[in-house]
């Protein structure tokens, strides 16, 4: 029974029924892949052990085909994965491999596919020499698909180093470029010494080119990690000069270099080396950041330091009580007694390296002051903070002004160099050593200043030093040695030479001549002070303070004539706005002196003024010469001034004017005669907003004056100005002038020209849409039609010409469709007692109107047809009142008129 059990079981791997097609095939010839591999294709879904048997067929007639070794080899490693490494089916394949290279030692996947399987199996020694006979089986053009895997094994953890080096160095034989894996490998493997060797000929060779993108500063930085921090066990290395050639080829990393510098001798016990390569790094870096990163190691160096030195002592201190009971050989008691108390014998220097961290922190401005002088040593301004860093020891503050003195180019100078100078001087001056800080200004005088200001300063300062010890004498022979000029000779050399210093201009320095004007102001006599000011005009470097400075001091001293000269040589010099303060200046100074005396002097002074004025800032003058004229001259005069005044200002200027103009001719000439000034406001020019405001106040004046109708006509004029939506106060001021004053017909011709205006401020809000809407339509079609840029944007600028035209035509007209008349043009007629029409643009208007009459009426703008009504119901009006009262009020009022005139 036990045999009928095994035979299906073997009978499975026989060929089936579906199988003899190809087995046949094979039959005929077994030495074509190509019926094998249908048979294969056919039993995919056989068992493995079946494949096995067919695959084994298969190579035993075609042992070259590589095909079929891949494809087998394949499967049995699909089929061993599962089981553990120790399973049986490892070493077959093993062995399987093994068959397969015999012929397929050329085919470098059967190896990678064999060499993985090795690696897997950790058959190290195995894979080992597998490897070595791959690489002696391929090209070596193949042996890169190689090596990787080579490189992969023996860097597993349980190789032998030795074994590692060896294929590494094998490996960089193939190819150099690779160094950095090795390196790398090396510092894995703790061996500093090769892998140091290693890395610094690779620094050296100029062609090396780094395959995984690092930079020699990298690779320099890595370097200088392994001397540093693997100090003693690196021979053969000389680290100072490579590390200091770091920090000279490297400069964005030099503080970082200057520590593992320190950090090399610190490792090797030389403690003393390391400070003074502390000590170097921080007074040779140029940055804060790298002199912050030296400062805080050599901080941690110190502390350290004192901290191990600490201890030390406590622990020496107990070995000592310790030691106290136990008894000592003869020679250390004599080492004790001889050395005991000697100071070469003292370990104990705790003081000293606490003051020496002390000392660290108390030189920290000082050591940071002088990496900013390194970064630029022209800098004025740092210069200064280290002098206030030694305050209180002059000796050092001496010392560094000397420095800095020496060390500044004043053309290179950041900030200005001649306060050195002076404040060097000034430290002498406090110490109450004159002659000391005399030499100092005498050697700053001959400074070569980029500028003048810088040279007229010293000569300022020092002046200023000789009047604070009161040698008032001094100081104005300093100041006149300053002021003079150099001699032609000396300016011949000077232009020889071709490098014109400063002192050649130091004669035309304003602050210099200033000074020199105050001193001999305050100390001085007038006849020297009138000197120093003369001599400033003649250099032409007067400024308009100088001027009027000069002529208060003739003032003081009751040289009043000669003050107006300067007035008037100031005046000459300067143009505008210079000049304003003086004009100013003089024609008050002149009305306070002499009034009514000189009143054509005074006017010619006002007239030369005004005409040097620009209109923004000439309304002061006008102002300043009609309260002249007010005062010391004539009415009318003044009243001409006022008219100039308003055609002369500018247009922001004139309103404001023209009310200082009424009211100064209500005060003088009564308010009737301001009527013509409101006339002359509202045909100025004025803003719209601004000749309504005039159209108001003139209206309550005829107002006030009982001139309703004149009043009521006002309105007309100005409601061309308002528009009703925009400006209700306007309608509503009429509104209640309307209520007070006139009647029903009045009110509702009020509210008809209301209507009007409202519809033409429509009628041109409407016709500028359109026009803007056509201008717009034509850019659109002109850019469909392909015009280009400049000739659309010249046809935009004419359309939008031609829209602006139009618009300001609208405007005139409907400005000139109302009007009013004049208040001294009404003259009666003695036949037909009816008003005298001044404006030949007004409208003839006929006798009697009514409205049962057929009356056709042209077509003209609406304003022009609502006045026509008004006027007809006007006359109408007038044939109705009493003739002689009209003509005995227009009586009254040119008698008024008349008699005005005559007083």
């Amino acid at each position: 029974m036990v045999a009928r059990a095994e035979i299906p079981a073997d009978r499975d791997l026989y060929p089936s029924e579906s199988d003899l097609p190809y087995e046949e095939e094979i039959l005929r010839d077994s030495f074509k892949l190509k019926g094998w591999w249908r048979y294969l294709v056919a039993n995919a879904s056989a068992p493995f052990k079946k494949r096995s048997i067919l695959y084994e067929r298969a190579l035993k007639a075609l042992p070259g085909s590589y095909k079929l070794w891949h494809t087998y080899l394949r499967e049995r490693l699909d089929a061993v994965r599962p089981f553990p490494i120790t399973h049986p089916s490892y070493s077959s394949l093993n062995n399987t491999f093994e068959r397969a290279l015999v012929t397929m030692h050329r085919m470098p996947r059967i190896w990678i596919m064999y060499l993985s399987f090795l690696t897997h199996q950790r058959l190290l020694t195995r894979a080992r020499r597998t490897f070595d006979r791959a690489l002696r089986a391929l090209p070596v053009t193949q042996h890169d698909r190689i090596w990787p895997l080579y490189l992969k094994l023996v860097s597993l953890p349980g190789v032998p180093v030795e074994t590692s080096f060896r294929v590494y160095r094998r490996y960089l034989a193939f190819d150099p470029s690779h160094v950095e894996d090795f390196v790398d490998f090396l510092i894995q493997s703790k061996r500093w010494q090769e892998a140091a060797d290693r890395l610094a000929p690779v620094l050296n060779d100029d062609a090396f080119y780094s395959i995984k993108g690092k930079t020699k500063h990298q690779l320099w930085l890595e370097l200088c990690d392994l001397l540093t921090k693997h100090a003693t066990e690196i021979l053969g290395l000389k680290a100072d000069p490579i590390i200091r050639g770091g920090i000279c080829k490297f400069t964005d990393e030099v503080g970082r270099l200057w520590i593992s510098l320190a950090d090399y001798y610190v490792r090797r016990g030389s403690y003393e080396k390391a400070r003074d390569i502390f000590e170097e790094g921080i007074s040779t870096v140029i940055t804060v950041r790298d002199f912050s990163v030296i400062f805080e190691a050599y901080a941690q160096f110190e502390q350290s330091a004192l901290a191990a030195k600490l201890e030390a002592a406590e622990d020496h201190s107990d070995n000592d009580m310790d030691g106290e009971g136990g008894g000592k050989d003869g020679m250390g008691k004599l080492e004790k007694r001889f050395l005991d108390g000697c100071w070469l014998n003292d370990d104990n220097d705790t003081d000293l390296r606490l003051a020496r961290f002390e000392r660290l922190f108390d030189r920290r401005p000082e050591l940071l002051n002088s990496v900013l002088l390194r970064q630029n040593p022209h800098n004025v301004e740092q210069w200064h903070r280290r002098v206030k860093l030694f305050e209180g020891d002059p000796a050092h503050q001496a010392s560094t002004y000397v420095e800095a003195v020496k060390t500044v180019d004043p053309a290179k100078a950041v900030g200005k160099p001649h306060t050195l100078w002076v404040s060097f001087a000034k430290m002498y001056e406090e110490h109450n050593r004159l002659d000391s800080a005399e030499e100092i200004f005498k050697k700053a005088t001959q400074v070569n200043y980029k500028t003048v200001d810088h040279l007229a300063s010293v000569w300022c300062g020092w002046a200023e030093m000789e009047l604070r010890h009161k040698n008032f004498t001094k100081a104005i022979d300093i100041m006149r040695q300053a002021t003079a000029e150099p001699s032609v000779e000396v300016k011949r050399r000077a232009a020889a030479e071709g490098n014109e210093p400063v002192q050649m201009k130091l004669h035309k320095s304003l602050r210099l001549w200033s000074f020199y004007a105050d001193l001999e102001e305050s100390q001085g006599s007038l006849e020297s002070t009138r000197v120093v000011y003369e001599r400033i005009l003649d250099l032409r470097i007067a400024t308009p303070q100088i001027i009027l400075n000069y002529a208060f001091l003739l003032e003081e001293n009751k040289y009043f004539e000669d003050a107006f000269k300067v007035y008037e040589r100031g005046v000459k010099i300067f143009k505008y706005p210079h000049v304003r303060d003086i004009w100013v200046t003089y024609l008050s100074k002149f009305v306070k002196r002499y009034g009514k005396s000189k009143l054509d002097r005074a006017r010619e002074l006002f007239e030369e003024a005004i005409e040097q004025t620009p209109a923004q800032e000439v309304k002061p003058l006008f102002l300043q010469y009609a309260k002249l004229e007010e005062d010391y001259g004539l009415a009318k005069r003044a009243m001409n001034v006022y008219d100039w005044a308003v055609k002369t200002v500018a247009d922001n200027e004139k309103l404001s004017l023209y009310e200082i103009y009424i009211a100064r001719a209500a005060e003088i000439s009564g308010v009737p005669t301001t009527r013509q000034i409101y006339e002359q406001a509202i045909k100025s020019g004025l803003p719209p907003n601004d000749v309504k405001f005039m159209c108001l106040k003139y209206a309550e004046l005829e107002r006030n004056l009982g001139e309703i109708d004149r009043a009521r006509t006002i309105f007309v004029f100005s409601s061309n100005y308002a528009d009703p939506r925009s400006d209700p106060d306007f309608w509503k001021k009429w509104k209640d002038f309307e209520i007070q004053h006139g009647n029903e017909d009045t009110f509702k011709n009020m509210l008809c020209i209301s209507r009007s205006v409202s519809a033409s401020y429509n009628q041109e809000y409407l016709m500028q849409k359109d026009q803007k809407l056509s201008v717009e339509e034509a850019v659109v079609t002109l850019k469909r039609a392909g015009v280009p840029g400049d000739q659309m944007g010249a046809l935009e600028q004419q359309l939008a010409a031609n829209s602006s035209a139009n618009s300001s035509t609208n405007k005139d007209s409907s400005a000139r469709a109302v009007s009013f008349v004049h208040g001294w043009a009404v003259e009666p007629e003695p036949d037909t007692a009816k008003r005298a029409v001044t404006n030949s643009e007004e409208i003839d208007l006929p006798e009697s109107y009514s409205d049962e009459e057929d009356i056709k009426i042209s077509q003209k703008s609406v304003t022009a047809a609502v006045f026509c009504e008004l006027a007809n119901k006007a006359a109408g009006r007038e044939r109705e009142d009493d003739v002689a009262s009209t003509n005995e009020s227009s009586l009254g009022e040119l008698e008024r008129i008349k008699r005005q005139r005559q007083q």
